[in-house]
């Protein structure tokens, strides 16, 4: 394992303290409409219905009940808001691809995340999360597909890593990594995390904590 370098462990100290803030709710938004103003810097959480974004946020901000999980598919039905007062939001968008939702839920839901990738323009950066022990579906694909088409950055986050041996979650990661090579709005480097052991939470906080400089 190469030795981690001093900038290395400055960035994840610098996520560290970042993280530290005491985080809260701000509000969930229904509609277009009903967006909080244009203001701090925005990253966005996005992924398959119980892929665990809330669980990830919750790890993240060192909040157990801050985003509110569920073993229920489709849980979160609106753009949630949290910030620290530090210069950014944290939103969790309502999870895709679960099937047994009614279509106009669906449609309403797909309705306001294009419209709010296409014009926010305080949006740094997209955490599309996959499920490590399935990578990437057909749907998470078409995700990708419509970050590219809006030109927001995004970045992959594997979920449940500890549900996999070293051995496989490295194979995932260079899959992963080699499927997202010739998208124009990825970036490149993808973090292996587990919101039950906190692994890989270091580096995704030192990732975002870098974006709301």
């Amino acid at each position: 394992m190469p030795e981690i370098t001093q900038e290395e462990l400055d960035r994840i100290e610098a996520g560290r303290l970042f993280f530290a803030k005491a985080w809260d709710f701000v509000l969930s938004a229904p509609s277009v409409e009903t967006l909080p103003p244009i203001g701090p810097t925005e990253i966005a959480f996005a992924g398959r219905s119980n892929v665990g974004k809330s669980s990830l946020i919750n790890a993240l901000t060192g909040r157990t009940g801050l985003a509110r999980t569920s073993n229920t598919p489709g849980r979160t039905q609106q753009l949630n808001f949290f910030t620290a007062d530090n210069g950014l939001l944290i939103v969790d968008m309502p999870g895709y691809g679960y099937a047994e939702a009614p279509k106009n839920l669906v449609a309403a839901w797909n309705k306001l995340i294009k419209a709010y990738l296409r014009g926010r323009v305080t949006l740094r950066r997209v955490y599309v999360l996959i499920d490590a022990r399935h990578g990437l579906k057909k749907n998470d694909k078409e995700t990708l597909d419509l970050l590219d088409e809006t030109a927001v950055s995004y970045q992959i986050v594997l979920t449940k890593a500890d549900k996999l041996n070293p051995g496989v979650i490295d194979k995932v990661m260079a899959e992963t990594i080699a499927a997202i090579a010739r998208r124009p709005a990825a970036h490149p480097v993808v973090i292996a995390t587990s919101s039950e052991t906190g692994a890989g939470m270091d580096l995704l906080r030192a990732e975002i904590a870098a974006l709301a400089v």
